[in-house]
């Protein structure tokens, strides 16, 4: 027999959504009367499809799942869970009869928050809720926040790349700069994060160095990722800028009749980037680079990098471009 206590001294919010999914209706009316007179609002899903749909829709705070399920079990429906950015910032905690290590660790391999054993005890089961939707609700604050303050900032699980947060700026920042549909990290910023973790062994950056900055360009867009902090195990918190260089590109271009491309590679001399250098950042071969810088020192006047570097610069301040 259940006993139920009423004024558990929980902290949650009268609007707090939970979406139950068990495919055993005794154990769904268990837990959706202890939720229910415990103050929150109760959904239930009785398979894996019907699971993804309610949570696609409702959003719930938290979601209570059964691992075993006929069909797609408790496992599978929280990796996609977990794979579609409307959805995966949601906690999850498993129920489960299987106390073996091997399905502890598929539990929180597959995105789980936490897990609870069979037979359920109701009083464990709310405590468990209401500690990770306090946890839940305060990331989101900050989230938020961070919304609000018009930073652009994401984490970002290295091995896989998968986004685990994101601000809304930094998912339209993804989305204008590589079309990003907000499941994954742009390939050459995941390989650069593997680097970096093992480099780092996935430790806080250390205080004393400058945080590691890597920039992808896309024509005279710039967007820079920098590291703030390494948040958890192959997890790395960044802040993301955008820069754009029309403007000086726009100054060259009129002033020295310049093609687009001229403009690009005498933009990234001024910045004291090599041949090479700037045929990573531009897609292009160093001799390529070469052939351009060729016709700018034709077109300025000059015969070095440093001339053309120093001309450029005072005519973009003269111009009032830069």
């Amino acid at each position: 027999m259940i006993t139920m206590n009423h004024d558990l001294g929980f902290d949650r919010s009268s609007t707090d959504l939970i979406l139950i999914v068990d495919d055993v209706p005794d154990n769904l009316a268990v837990l959706h009367d202890a939720l229910d007179e415990s103050g929150y609002t109760v959904l239930v899903a009785t398979d894996g499809p019907s699971a993804l749909s309610r949570a696609a829709q409702a959003q719930p705070d938290l979601i209570l799942l059964d691992a075993v399920m006929p069909g797609m079990d408790g496992f599978e429906v929280a990796r996609r869970l977990k794979a579609e950015p409307a959805t995966a910032t949601m906690p999850i905690v498993f129920m489960t009869g299987l106390t073996d290590t091997e399905h502890v660790l598929a539990a929180f391999a597959a995105g789980g928050t936490d897990y609870v054993n069979k037979p359920i005890r109701v009083r464990e089961v709310l405590a468990r809720i209401a500690t990770h939707l306090h946890s839940a609700r305060a990331q989101r604050q900050a989230r938020n926040a961070l919304d609000a303050f018009g930073h652009a900032t994401l984490v970002v699980q290295v091995p896989d790349g998968r986004l685990l947060w994101q601000t809304a700026l930094a998912r339209q920042l993804l989305e204008t700069h590589f079309a990003s549909d907000g499941r994954l990290a742009p390939p050459a910023l995941i390989a650069w994060l593997q680097r970096l973790t093992m480099a780092s062994m996935g430790s806080v950056w250390p205080s004393s160095s400058p945080p590691p900055s890597l920039t992808l360009s896309a024509g005279c867009r710039r967007l820079r990722f920098t590291v703030h902090e390494a948040t958890g195990e192959d997890q790395w918190l960044l802040v993301l800028r955008e820069d754009d260089d029309s403007a000086p590109l726009d100054a060259l271009m009129q002033a020295f009749k310049l093609t687009p491309r001229e403009a690009e590679v005498l933009a990234w001399v001024t910045r004291g980037k090599t041949n090479r250098d700037i045929g990573d950042i531009l897609g292009s071969s160093p001799a390529t680079v070469k052939k351009h810088l060729e016709h700018v020192y034709e077109k300025l006047g000059v015969e070095t990098r440093n001339a053309a570097a120093a001309v450029a610069l005072a005519s973009v301040r003269q111009l009032g471009g830069g």
